[in-house]
C-alpha cells in the first residue's frame, strides 16, 4: 500500500446499511445521494483544502451560480459544526443553517432545490442537530421539499437524452427525498390522509420510456422505500413493481429506445447498468426469488460482465461485486473474486483517463473505490494516482470535454478525499508547471465557469462529501432514524 493511503473501510463486511444501499460514486456525485459516508473525525489542514476549495470556486463563477452558493453555506455550516475547538450556540447554530436554507430559496431548478434542501436535512441528521432549525414553526422545510417535487416536470433534463427520462429526474429526486426523510426521522410526513408520496413516486416508474432509465432511476427509488420501512409497498394493490422492472428491462431490443452517452457504450453495458443496479435493490430488499423471474439473472449479470469493453468493465466491477454482496452470493456467484478484483483493477495500465471525460475520464476512480471497497488497497500504486491527476490537461483538446471536465475532476476528488489522499490534488506538481491540479483546473475554467456550469454541481458534491465525513465516528445520534448510517449491518 502506498505511503499515507487511509482507506475508510477494510472491506465490504464494514459498509454500513447506508454505504450498502449507496455505494457507488455515481450515486454521491451526480445524485448527492449519502453524502458523508466514512466519518473520519475533525481534520484541520482537510478543512483548509474544503475551504479554500469551494472560495476558489464560488471566485471563478463569480458568486453567480445559486448552488455553489448553496454548497459554500452548507460547508461553512458542517465545518463549523465539526471543529471541537467551536461550541455553537443555538443563535449560532440558527444563523448558520437559515443562510443555507436562504441559498436553497434561491435555487431556481425545482430538481437541485429539492436535492440542496435534502443535502441539509442529511446533514442535521448527521451532525445530530435538532431537526427543529428546519422544521419548527416558523420554516417547514421538509413541507417545502415535497411541494418542490410537484414543480419537477417530466423531459426537463437538458442533455443528450432529451425525450428519453420521461419522469425519471422526478424518480431520482423522490429517492433523494426518502433516504433523506428516513435519516431525520420524517416517514410520517410521507403517507398521509391528504397524500400517499409512495404511491405517487412507484406510479412514477410507468412514465419513464427507457429501459434503462427505468431501472437505473427504479432501483435506488426501491432501496429507499426498503430502507424507509415499506418494504410491502412494492407490492401495492396487486401490482409487482420490481417484477414489471424487470419485465421492461426484458423488452429493451423491442421498445429500441437507447441511451445516448458522452462516450460509445456497447449494447452489453447498456443492458448491465440497470441490471446490476437492480439486483442490488433485490439484494437490499432481500426479496431472492426475483434473480429467477423470467430468466436467471444472476447469469445474465454474469454473461454482460465478461462480454462488456475492459473500459466499460471499469464501471461495472464495483456495481457488480456490491451487488453480489447484498444478495449474499458473492462467494458462490464469483469464486475467484480476488482475481476478477486483481485483473480488473491492474486495468488501468491498459487505459488512459485523460482521453475523454466520461468512459476513461472516471475509470479510474472506479477502480480506486473498488480496489478499498474489497480490502484491496495493495492494487493502488502512487503511478496510478499519478497519471489520473495528469489527465485533466489532455481534456484541453475540446470545447466538450473542457466543459465537462468537472465531471471526472469530481470523481478524483472523492475518491482521493475517501482514501486520505486529497493532497495529491492541492500540492504543486511538475506537470502543471508547478501549479497544482487543483489550481491548473480552477485556473483553466471559462470565464464565470460559463461553459462548466452544468456539471459544477459535481465538484460541490465532492466536497460536502468531503467535509461531512469530519464529524466524529464515535459519535452516533440520537434521534431514532430508519436505518443505521454509521455502523456496520449484518447481512441477514
Amino acid at each position: 500500500m502506498i505511503a499515507g493511503l487511509n482507506p475508510p473501510i477494510d472491506g465490504l463486511e464494514d459498509f454500513s446499511m447506508e454505504s450498502r444501499a449507496i455505494a457507488t460514486p455515481w450515486s454521491r456525485i451526480v445524485r448527492g445521494l449519502g453524502l458523508g459516508q466514512y466519518p473520519i473525525g475533525y481534520d484541520q489542514h482537510a478543512e483548509k483544502c474544503i475551504r479554500h476549495s469551494i472560495d476558489q470556486l464560488c471566485f471563478r463563477v463569480d458568486n453567480v451560480d445559486s448552488y455553489s452558493r448553496f454548497a459554500s453555506a452548507i460547508i461553512d455550516l458542517i465545518l463549523q459544526k465539526t471543529n471541537p475547538a467551536l461550541n455553537l450556540s443555538t443563535n449560532k447554530t440558527d444563523s448558520l443553517v437559515s443562510t443555507v436554507v436562504g441559498e436553497i430559496h434561491n435555487i431556481s431548478n425545482p430538481y437541485f432545490r429539492v436535492t440542496a434542501g435534502c443535502i441539509l436535512l442529511t446533514s442535521i441528521a448527521k451532525l445530530n442537530i435538532s431537526r427543529a432549525y428546519v422544521s419548527g414553526s416558523s420554516l417547514d422545510l421538509p413541507a417545502e421539499i415535497l411541494t418542490s417535487m410537484d414543480e419537477i416536470k417530466p423531459d426537463r433534463i437538458q442533455d443528450e437524452n432529451q425525450g428519453r427520462h420521461g419522469d425519471y429526474e422526478r424518480i431520482s429526486a423522490w429517492a433523494t427525498v426518502f433516504f433523506a426523510f428516513g435519516l431525520l426521522g420524517l416517514n410520517e410526513r410521507l403517507v398521509t390522509t391528504e397524500r400517499d408520496y409512495i404511491a405517487e413516486a412507484l406510479s412514477s416508474l410507468e412514465r419513464v420510456p427507457s429501459p434503462f432509465f427505468r431501472g437505473r432511476g427504479g432501483s435506488m427509488l426501491i432501496s429507499s422505500i426498503v430502507l424507509l420501512g415499506h418494504k410491502n409497498r412494492l407490492l401495492d394493490h396487486g401490482h409487482d413493481h420490481i417484477g414489471s422492472i424487470l419485465s421492461y428491462l426484458d423488452r429493451a431490443p423491442e421498445l429500441n429506445s437507447k441511451p445516448s452517452f458522452p462516450s460509445h457504450m456497447s449494447d452489453h453495458f447498456i443492458k448491465a447498468y440497470p441490471l446490476l443496479t437492480m439486483l442490488n435493490a433485490i439484494g437490499i430488499a432481500e426479496l431472492p426469488m426475483y434473480l429467477t423471474l423470467g430468466r436467471d439473472r444472476l447469469r445474465e449479470a454474469n454473461d454482460l460482465i465478461v462480454a462488456i469493453k475492459p473500459v466499460e468493465r471499469t464501471h461495472m466491477g464495483l456495481y457488480y461485486i456490491i451487488a453480489l454482496y447484498n444478495l449474499g452470493c458473492i462467494d458462490t456467484a464469483l469464486p475467484d473474486k480476488n482475481y476478477f478484483i486483481e485483473r480488473l483493477v491492474n486495468e488501468w495500465k491498459n487505459i488512459d483517463p485523460g482521453r475523454d471525460y466520461f468512459l476513461y475520464g472516471i475509470s479510474y476512480s472506479y477502480l480506486l473505490q473498488l480496489a478499498y471497497s474489497t480490502g484491496r488497497c495493495d492494487l493502488i500504486t502512487d503511478a496510478m494516482i499519478d497519471r489520473m491527476v495528469t489527465a485533466f490537461a489532455s481534456l484541453e483538446r475540446t470545447d466538450m470535454s473542457r466543459a465537462n471536465r468537472p465531471y471526472p475532476f469530481s470523481y478524483v476528488l472523492n475518491v482521493l478525499a475517501d482514501l486520505g489522499v486529497a493532497d495529491r490534488l492541492y500540492r504543486p506538481h511538475p506537470f502543471y508547471c508547478g501549479r497544482s491540479p487543483f489550481s491548473w483546473v480552477m485556473e483553466h475554467m471559462s470565464p464565470k465557469g460559463e461553459a462548466e456550469r452544468p456539471r459544477l454541481y459535481m465538484i460541490n458534491h465532492a466536497l460536502i462529501n468531503w467535509a461531512l465525513r469530519m464529524r466524529s465516528p464515535r459519535v452516533k445520534s440520537a434521534r431514532k432514524s430508519t436505518y443505521c448510517i454509521d455502523t456496520k449491518c449484518t447481512q441477514a
